[in-house]
């Protein structure tokens, strides 16, 4: 029988909406996309791109962390932009993160992302 868990963490913004923070089912983790928010205040760090970009993996840090899981186990994430012009910005900050054998990735330019954000990342990791 398949087991599906829920995974959430007081360390990382509450989901904004009916979904889950993260699921855990066969073996991988599944994150929900992150925005780049405080997780104390609920709102949106200052800074540019980089800074949210670092934002965003210490919410994935926290959530991974939750389900007994870490940034060196993420295979695929996928990063959303406003505006494609932020590519390099936001490729140089993500590159902090995986020093060594970085995830599959793509990244894609949509026209609007919950709460006006300017970028939001989802991950796939290893349980």
């Amino acid at each position: 029988m398949d087991h599906r868990s829920v995974i959430s963490t007081q360390s990382a913004p509450a989901a904004i909406g009916p979904y889950s923070q993260a699921i855990s089912a066969g073996g991988l983790v599944f994150l929900s996309g992150q925005l780049p928010l405080d997780p104390a205040t609920g709102q949106f760090v200052d800074g540019d791109v980089a800074a949210l970009t670092r934002q965003i993996f210490h919410n994935i840090e926290a959530v991974l962390a939750a389900a007994g899981s870490s940034l060196d186990k993420i295979v695929k994430t996928t990063v959303f932009l406003a505006d494609l012009a932020d590519f390099q910005v936001m490729n140089d900050a993500y590159a902090e993160f995986f020093p060594a054998s970085p995830p599959a990735r793509s990244t894609v330019q949509v026209a609007r992302l919950p709460r006006d954000a300017r970028i939001e990342i989802e991950v796939v990791a290893l349980a």
